[in-house]
């Protein structure tokens, strides 16, 4: 009996690393959000958008022909709003294959959507050079808004995003970002890092980030052990709503550090927004 409980144990823990280490990080899902917001226009309502963070491109099972299949599956979804929210190039991932940004960008450039393709960048893509994964987006035509705001229209409905600098590496500048707004127009965000959360003015109706990669394993009891967050798992993923102010975080695509992901797959993130009746 020793032995088939031992034998058992040791099948499982390998049924286990298989899914954490292959299956899960090997795949992605799509999950569909649907968010009220105080601060949102009726003209906008079912506004659908779709926030693709932390691709890191070059971590195990995550290559430029991974990359291919997000974006066909981002276009199949046909999303209003494309938000790209940094870390496109990996940094120490074991087993990872440098993928240089130019490449990564060529294929982004195949995403469309109604109302435009929009970025930011993150820490990871400032470690290695801003100033390359900037050009290498600016080739092929994505605009990149760090710390800068853009006016989106699309009959009646009428708003503004903006997108904001890294928290860790990128100068965030939320007053440079927001400076171009009317006081009295809606506003949407995108940066690369929550924790910039209490930073925000609640003028914004909602910002979108990634980053935490969802803490990438979501142990039972246990809950997420590593989130890169001084809030711990408070803005580890989906909608957070305090205070008067809202994010919605994805879990993202790649990996780093560790090429694992449990119970928190890698995920095209779907938000449709709706605005508060009163």
């Amino acid at each position: 009996m020793k032995i088939t409980l031992l034998l058992s144990s040791l099948a499982l823990i390998l049924i286990l690393a298989l899914w954490a280490f292959w299956f899960e990080p090997s795949r992605f899902i799509t999950t569909k959000t649907d968010i009220t917001l105080p601060h949102w226009s009726q003209q906008c309502d079912g506004l659908k958008i779709v926030i693709l963070s932390d691709l890191h491109v070059g971590s195990p099972h995550n290559n430029l022909n991974n990359l291919v299949k997000v974006v066909e599956a981002t276009n199949a979804l046909h999303p209003d709003l494309i938000l790209l929210a940094g870390d496109y190039v990996i940094h120490e991932v074991m087993g990872g294959t440098f993928v240089r940004p130019e490449p990564i960008a060529h294929e982004l450039k195949s995403l469309t959507a109604k109302l435009g393709v929009y970025a930011v960048l993150g820490n990871h893509d400032w470690w290695y050079s801003a100033p390359r994964v900037q050009a290498a987006f600016k080739q092929e035509g994505i605009p990149l808004l760090d710390n800068a705001a853009i006016n989106i229209q699309n009959g009646s409905c009428d708003f503004w995003l903006a997108g904001i600098g890294d928290y860790w590496m990128g100068q965030h500048d939320i007053n440079k970002a927001l400076r171009p707004i009317p006081d009295t127009a809606t506003v949407l965000a995108f940066t690369h890092n929550p924790d910039i959360f209490y930073e925000l003015p609640n003028r914004i109706a909602l910002t979108f980030a990634g980053h935490t990669h969802g803490g990438q394993v979501n142990l039972p009891v246990l809950g997420r052990l590593i989130v890169p967050s001084r809030y711990g798992e408070k803005f580890a993923i989906g909608h957070i709503s305090e205070g008067g102010g809202n994010m919605f975080v994805t879990t993202g695509i790649g990996t780093s550090i560790l090429p694992v992901r449990f119970r928190v797959p890698p995920e095209i993130a779907v938000v449709v927004l709706t605005a508060l009746k009163t």
